[in-house]
């Protein structure tokens, strides 16, 4: 059994609140294939998952504040209420992912892939987006308080009551997205 196999084994026996398990905290799982993976609450604040591998993985409130996600594969994640709080995200999949309520104050999401993300109620103040594909992502009463997204693609993203207050939108692509009730506007 490997060490990864044999941490995921004790955290999912923490999970159960049987014996013996044991929270996952800061790990080294670079390049980890991850898929599927049951990490609900796990504590990886400054983690380093360069390049894993975690389509469909289950990270509902995991902390991964300072985590290096950079080039991860998080398809159809689930980041619900998760802390990724100054995580770099730097040209990562987040494709289908769902992000809704989670922290990604001052996140660097630079080239991230978040097409038909959910992020509703998500935080990404001061979160760098620049280049960052949003297309037809929910952004639904997201707070985005001075978040660069310099080139997004946010073409038919629902930002419906979200919070642009300060944000750079130079150069987005906003075709066919939705900015009703959306706060912080130029006229």
């Amino acid at each position: 059994m490997t060490i990864l196999t044999e941490t995921l084994r004790l955290h999912a026996l923490w999970l159960e609140g049987a014996e013996g398990g044991k929270r996952l905290t800061r790990a080294n799982m670079e390049g980890a294939n991850l898929t599927g993976a049951d990490l609900t609450h796990a504590r990886l604040r400054g983690a380093d998952l360069e390049g894993a591998n975690l389509p469909g993985a289950n990270l509902t409130g995991a902390y991964l504040t300072d985590a290096d996600l950079t080039c991860a594969n998080l398809t159809g994640a689930n980041l619900t209420d998760a802390d990724l709080t100054h995580a770099d995200l730097t040209d990562a999949n987040l494709t289908d992912a769902n992000l809704t309520r989670a922290n990604l104050g001052a996140a660097n999401l630079t080239r991230a892939n978040l097409w038909g993300a959910a992020l509703t109620n998500a935080d990404l103040t001061d979160a760098d987006l620049t280049h960052a594909n949003l297309r037809a992502a929910n952004l639904g009463a997201a707070n985005l308080t001075r978040a660069n997204l310099w080139g997004a693609a946010l073409s038919g993203a629902d930002l419906t009551c979200a919070n642009l207050t300060g944000a750079n939108l130079g150069d987005a692509d906003l075709e066919g997205a939705n900015l009703g009730g959306a706060l912080g506007l130029a006229s």
